[in-house]
């Protein structure tokens, strides 16, 4: 008592020590109630890979690309947030797939309806895709996405629409209170701008602003529960998902899809993808002239460098490739996700800046076909039906096209009009509004059998606190970005927003519209102009209307629903053949052993006779890699989703494809981490019965190998 200063009297003593316990009790309250977390976080993720066997893959448009197996799976991993009291909440979900379409966001959202009542809509749920060009193809309700995929497939649609579904109820039945931290950071030696040329055609006071040609910021969205414990990361970083090339046949999340994988083992400690509770997600940006080859473009005859305009090597536009950083593709792969899960981790571990304040967002529909414009020097303008040009043709440097196409193509080509006045002649309106895009496809006016493009467009902006999120339907270019989240903050922070307030782009969300260049990198037509479909002003209108956006959230007024766009699924057509059936001598069994030991470093492989794998739909797996335990069980230590192993499906020859016979090869690349021990492979699959069309399913084992 004489240490606190209190009188030796023990009813004094007993009266100071209840007002001190009363004291103690306010503070404690005061306390908690400051430490309230101010938001709740949900987060959910579930499989998405589809079809891997016999669809075309989404990205190049390449008609010979087609799935013939798994790299590692794909997934959809949702984020929901909400503010303290529940009011408002927005639901993020990033897609391992190329891009968020419309005819997913209109099933997902009727799906989503149904089950929560309203809770989620196209309001308040964004929708977006990594970019990956090495997953299947065939869920869109436009002709030109559909020509390569021969049609609307729906084992895609379902396999993706399912998975968003999935992952927004994990999320919906996982939320808690948590809090959010960002934090930012520069990735350098990521990422190379495919399109140079274009850049320079931008106001030089202009690129005297920026260091480098492509952003090199990465954003880190940090979410933890009450107590601390990480829940989730959301980041977003422009780079595009092309380190896995034209040539590949495996289904595969590229580089940002190996970042997540990484980041979610390291968090987690869970060594198997696609099982940790923890989710992250590399998010795209504006990644729209921004290559991962890091080793930049050559002739791939002479190992020069390529035409610095056209990227055509002895006028051959085929010939130029761009490659690196690694020896190949997978190499390539994993060193750009590397890079980007470093980074990330870094930020993520230090991001101490938090969110507060309200959860918020605005959406609105608008047609982009006729977006009257005020230009940098007063004049009036608009926007046009859609159209592509010729260098759209041409491909990139990530993967050239074919023929006589290159980029940099003002001029056009009499033989290639002809052949496009086959389809669609496009009127003299079009082709002025277009100026200087030679037309190759003038899809704004081509409606058989359904239309070729969207027109009606969905715009969204989401706050959660000081963060602020574009969700922007297309692919912008690094400078368009720059611009568009410049007017946004400039919109937002005049109008009371905090001046910290960070804004993000959110790439290839909701729907697809190509690309979006700046006015002056348009004049180029490299491919990215070429691409951007409603015109030279097409940067312009949307920075027009997204600013009206963001001034109703500022403002806390509502806006215009829009234009409601059609659905066109019911109309789809498919024309995959599907599985006819299959047969084998004995389905699982072994064609080709292992050997008897390996080596780290080396890869253990096995081959199966197979059926096909569209059969096999479920979130399940091809193969599984397991070591013996010394209770005599075995341990799965790896599945198809693990970097380190490849599923290989093919069926080779007229005979085999008469009967219908196909064989899987199941390899792993052993890890130096691998432990000694006994190991075999397995094969998982189903097959389908010539005459009643019955799926059953099959597995197959491989004979005991030693890792020594």
């Amino acid at each position: 008592a004489r240490l606190w200063g209190f009188p030796h009297s023990s009813c004094h003593m007993t009266v100071k020590m209840k007002y001190i316990g009363i004291f103690v009790c306010l503070f404690f309250l005061v306390c908690c109630e400051s430490a309230t977390p101010p938001y709740y976080v949900g987060v959910g993720r579930t499989d998405i890979t589809g079809p891997a066997a016999e669809v075309n893959m989404m990205g190049y448009a390449n008609p010979s690309q087609t799935t013939h197996g798994v790299h590692f799976r794909l997934y959809s991993r949702a984020f929901i947030i909400a503010d303290a009291e529940k009011k408002n909440r927005i639901a993020i979900v990033n897609l391992d797939i190329c891009m968020g379409t419309q005819a997913i966001k209109i099933e997902v959202v009727n799906r989503l309806k149904t089950l929560y009542n309203g809770l989620y809509t196209n309001d308040n749920v964004i929708l977006t895709g990594i970019h990956t060009h090495s997953g299947p193809a065939g869920y869109f309700q436009y002709v030109l996405f559909e020509i390569t995929s021969l049609g609307f497939v729906n084992e895609t649609f379902q396999a993706v629409v399912n998975g968003v579904v999935e992952s927004i109820s994990l999320a919906h039945k996982n939320l808690q209170p948590g809090y959010l931290h960002i934090g930012e950071g520069t990735l350098q030696n990521a990422s190379i701008n495919r399109s140079p040329v274009a850049y320079l055609r931008n106001p030089a006071e202009e690129r005297a602003r920026y260091k480098n040609d492509t952003d090199k910021e990465m954003v880190v969205l940090k979410m933890t529960d009450k107590d601390g414990k990480d829940i989730g990361m959301l980041n977003w970083f422009a780079v595009h998902c092309t380190s896995m090339n034209n040539t590949n046949t495996l289904i595969s999340g590229d580089n940002k899809g190996y970042a997540s994988m990484m980041m979610e083992k390291y968090i987690s400690g869970e060594t198997i993808p696609g099982r940790s509770n923890f989710v992250a997600a590399f998010a795209q940006s504006n990644e729209g002239d921004v290559s991962p080859n890091t080793k930049g473009p050559h002739c791939i005859n002479t190992r020069k460098p390529c035409d610095f305009v056209t990227s055509t090597c002895d006028g051959k536009n085929e010939l130029c490739i761009a490659f690196g950083p690694g020896k190949d593709m997978f190499d390539s792969t994993q060193i750009i996700g590397e890079k980007q899960f470093q980074k990330s981790l870094e930020i993520y571990k230090n991001a101490t800046t938090a969110l507060e304040g309200p959860v918020d967002f605005r959406h609105t529909f608008v047609d982009m076909t006729n977006v009257n414009v005020t230009t940098v020097n007063g004049t009036k303008a608009h926007t046009c039906l859609p159209a592509m040009g010729e260098s759209f043709a041409a491909g990139t440097i990530d993967g050239p096209g074919a023929f006589n196409f290159h980029q940099a193509d003002t001029k056009g080509n009499f033989f290639w009009n002809l052949v496009r006045d086959v389809l669609h002649t496009p009127s003299e309106a079009q082709i002025k509004c277009h100026h200087p895009k030679p037309i190759l496809l003038d899809t704004g006016e081509m409606d058989w059998p359904y239309p070729w493009h969207p027109k009606i467009i969905p715009l969204q902006v989401a706050r959660i606190g000081q963060l602020v999120i574009i969700a922007v339907p297309g692919e912008f270019s690094t400078m368009s970005g720059r611009r568009l989240r410049e007017s946004v903050y400039k919109v937002i922070t005049e109008a009371g927003f905090p001046k910290n307030a960070k804004v993000v782009i959110a790439g290839l969300s909701n729907t697809y519209t190509h690309y979006i260049t700046t006015f002056e990198e348009y004049q180029e037509q490299r491919y990215e102009g070429a691409s951007t479909i409603f015109g030279p002003h097409t940067l312009t209108a949307y920075i027009q209307e997204f600013d009206k956006l963001a001034l109703a959230m500022t403002k806390g007024s509502s806006v215009p629903t829009g234009p409601s766009p059609p659905n066109y699924l019911p109309k789809q057509l498919e024309f995959l053949p599907g599985v006819r059936h299959d047969s084998a001598p004995s389905f699982g069994g072994v064609t080709e052993d292992v050997q008897p030991e390996y080596k780290r470093g080396e890869t253990a492989s096995a081959t199966f006779w197979a059926g096909n794998p569209r059969n096999m739909m479920k979130n399940s797996t091809f193969l599984t890699v397991e070591r013996s335990a010394f209770s005599g069980s075995w341990n799965v230590i790896c599945t198809d989703a693990c970097w380190e192993t490849r599923f290989h499906w093919e069926r080779k020859g007229f005979v085999e494809d008469i009967l219908s016979e196909s064989k899987a090869t199941v390899e792993w690349i052993i890890p130096s981490t691998a432990s000694s021990g006994n190991y075999r492979l397995r094969h998982f699959g189903y097959y389908k019965e010539a005459f009643t069309g019955t799926l059953k399913p099959y597995s197959g084992t491989s004979s005991i190998f030693i890792i020594n």
